[in-house]
Order: C-alpha cells, then sequence, then structure tokens
C-alpha cells in the first residue's frame, strides 16, 4: 500500500519533460504542421510537442478517473486576442486531442469507460505510468547528487 501511495504521489509531481522514450511510438507526418488551436497563430515550436502532449494528458487522466475531449479541449484552451474586441477564452483543438488518447489507447493505457463516460486508464498503464514516475524520480536524485 505504501508503494503504490508513494508512487502515487511521485505521479503527481513529475514533469512532462522526463519521459523515457520506451512508451513512444512513431510520430505522424500532420504533427509538424498542425496548429493545437484555433486561438494559435503558429505551429508548436518543440518538434516533439505531440510527446509532451501525450505525457500531459497520460498524467491528467491518472489524476483523475474519466475524461473526454472535451474536458481536454477545456485543458489546453486559452486565452485569444481579439484585436480591439475584448478577449475570449477558447478551448484547444479537438482533433489533436482525439488523435493523442487514439494513440494512448493503441499503445495500450487506455481503455473506454463505458459507465461514466470518456477515457479511463487501465491496470497496465497505470503500472507503466507508476515505473515512469519512479524512474524519473531516481534521474532526478542523480542530478541533484
Amino acid at each position: 500500500m505504501l508503494r503504490i501511495l508513494r508512487s502515487w504521489l511521485t505521479m503527481r509531481r513529475i514533469c512532462q519533460r522526463k519521459t523515457p522514450r520506451k512508451l513512444v511510438w512513431r510520430r505522424a507526418a500532420w504533427v509538424d504542421i498542425v496548429k493545437t488551436a484555433s486561438f494559435k497563430v503558429l505551429t508548436p515550436y518543440d518538434p516533439d510537442w505531440f510527446y509532451s502532449c501525450a505525457t500531459a494528458v497520460a498524467r491528467h487522466i491518472y489524476l483523475r478517473n474519466s475524461v473526454g475531449v472535451g474536458s481536454l479541449r477545456k485543458l489546453h484552451g486559452g486565452w485569444k486576442n481579439r484585436s480591439t474586441r475584448p478577449g475570449q477564452n477558447f478551448e484547444g483543438s479537438g482533433s489533436v486531442e482525439r488523435k493523442v488518447l487514439q494513440a494512448l489507447e493503441k499503445i495500450g493505457m487506455l481503455e473506454m469507460n463505458k459507465k461514466a463516460g470518456g477515457q479511463s486508464i487501465m491496470k497496465s498503464g497505470r503500472r507503466d505510468l507508476d515505473w515512469i514516475a519512479v524512474e524519473a524520480l531516481h534521474m532526478g536524485q542523480e542530478v541533484e547528487e
């Protein structure tokens, strides 16, 4: 029980950039040219932004029971500057969120939650994320020493 609690606490603090490349997949061709939201002007500068987004989504679903595309759009939304008109809050791209969920489902981390709706994390996905969190914690301790 203590090990599970420690892993959960570690997962809460995991940095999105420290994900090992063991749970990644081949990048799609459209990743280089797509905007992540309608209010964005340019594509992301980071060439590995899809992996960072997938890690953020996996962590978000890890901390909550069931998450759908709509809640992820709100999570990755932002403020749009509309020139002289007042700014407005806009949601992120639903297509990107859908593709991230499909990619995570394809590698066996997520499954459809028929009872609550949306996606929830599988036991094997939870185990993998706990393993990543512990490994990231050890990598962080090695850097500090």
